[in-house]
């Protein structure tokens, strides 16, 4: 049995879906390949919060289940969901977007009871006193928030001399605290040599000589792209040690017929910024200009408290030499912190000194995921009206977490002489 395409969309996550739903309102024939049974991908079945969105996108799309294989640059083979035989689909154009999965080493057994990843952790059923997680990037520290939140003992491994390093230092530094206030115990600079696995424990020995017992070990030390079983060397497209693809300022890959989104083509691995890196590798497919590119995305780091930020950091700004300024407001001043009883947090903005700029917004407390969008749409603005003036001279509604930006903008403004 064979079918022709425009376009063959390569899984159904954020980037599948925004890539398919541009595809389609440009006319173009479209079939969409995952090999679950119902659309999502990891953002829908294992990873970030479920959309009813998702379910109602693909009304004018094919759909195919099972592991789809390149036969050769214009075909693909896949298997339809009730079985049966194989489906040859031809096409012009290829999308893959088939996202990532938990990075396993080879020497560490992710089949024994009380070894996990983020993905198997959403199976544990049995009664856990002390977790160990290894890796302390966003995945990891989210965790180990949610679990020392459920009254578990945790001890968070970091292979790095800072959690989150990539942050602003004072949120990062922040997080680093109010973690331990939880109760967390974070290692730093550390890395396995060996996992020992028990009936009844796991043992963790570390190259710095350490040992850490705990009831299971949730390994959460990276992310692989979806890529090793699609016969991509009939292509010519090499994936990279993490199975991840290049692609250029237009997401094409080595082949300029065949395009890649989300997870697939490495950070920022987020479903928001995958859901438009698909439309833009779809206007770019048809030629279609009003998609830009992705760019400025915020970070959203669902800990406990929340982390947000968009634009440069301290650390960035001063070594480029950008004359900045910093303006701060913290939770525990703000009325409507005060309502909730969420005190724990803080705004803060940078901004350039001279033209008054804004450069970057970092975000730590109750929120910080939601309150960050509104810096972002004053950043986004051309002509100078990105300018902190603006959080001075709007009112906002009383009481609010929004209240903060005119908090730390008149804070910063105090600053300038």
């Amino acid at each position: 049995m064979q079918g022709r395409y425009d376009v063959v969309v390569i899984g159904a996550g954020p980037a599948g879906e925004g890539a398919a739903m541009k595809l389609v309102k440009e006319g173009c024939r479209v079939a969409m390949v995952d090999e679950r049974a119902r659309l999502g991908g990891n953002c829908v079945h294992l990873g970030t919060i479920p959309s009813k969105a998702l379910r109602q996108t693909v009304w004018n799309l094919m759909r195919y289940q099972r592991d789809p294989l390149f036969q050769d640059a214009h075909r693909l083979t896949v298997t339809p969901p009730e079985g049966g035989l194989q489906e040859t689909l031809e096409f012009a154009h290829a999308v893959i977007a088939t996202g990532s999965r938990p990075y396993r080493p080879a020497d560490i057994d992710f089949t024994h009871q009380r070894v996990f990843d983020s993905d198997k952790i959403l199976t544990l059923d049995y009664p856990v006193r002390k977790l160990i997680i290894y890796g302390a990037g966003v995945i990891g520290c989210e965790y180990a928030s949610i679990f020392v939140g459920l009254g578990y003992k945790v001890d968070l491994v970091n292979t790095q001399a800072q959690l989150l390093s990539f942050l602003d230092d004072e949120i990062a530094d922040a997080l680093s605290y109010y973690l331990r206030e939880l109760g967390v115990l974070v290692r730093n600079q550390e890395e396995y040599e060996r996992l020992e696995t028990f009936d009844d424990s796991v043992v963790l020995h570390l190259k710095s000589g350490k040992k850490i017992k705990a009831d299971a070990i949730l390994w959460c030390n990276g992310r692989s792209g979806n890529t090793d079983t699609l016969a991509l060397e009939r292509l010519g497209l090499v994936p990279n040690s993490r199975g991840q693809l290049a692609v250029d300022e237009q997401y094409r890959t080595a082949l300029p017929h065949v395009f890649a989104a989300g997870d697939v083509i490495g950070p920022p691995a987020l479903a928001s910024a995958a859901y438009d890196q698909g439309r833009c590798a779809a206007a770019h497919l048809v030629g279609s200009s009003d998609v830009p590119r992705v760019e400025e995305v915020p970070t959203g780091i669902y800990t406990i408290p929340e982390i947000s930020s968009i634009g440069k950091t301290e650390k960035q700004l001063t070594e480029a030499k950008v004359p900045y300024e910093v303006g701060q407001a913290f939770f525990r001043h703000l009325a409507r912190a005060q309502i909730t009883g969420e005190t724990v947090g803080m705004l803060k903005l940078l901004f350039h000194r001279e033209t008054l700029e804004i450069l970057g917004i970092h975000c730590f407390g109750d929120n910080a995921a939601e309150i960050v969008h509104i810096g972002q749409a004053i950043m986004q603005q051309k002509n100078g009206a990105n300018t902190l003036r603006y959080f001075v001279n709007t009112t906002f509604n009383y009481p609010t977490m929004a209240e903060a930006y005119r908090v730390a903008a008149l804070n910063g403004l105090n600053r300038l002489f």
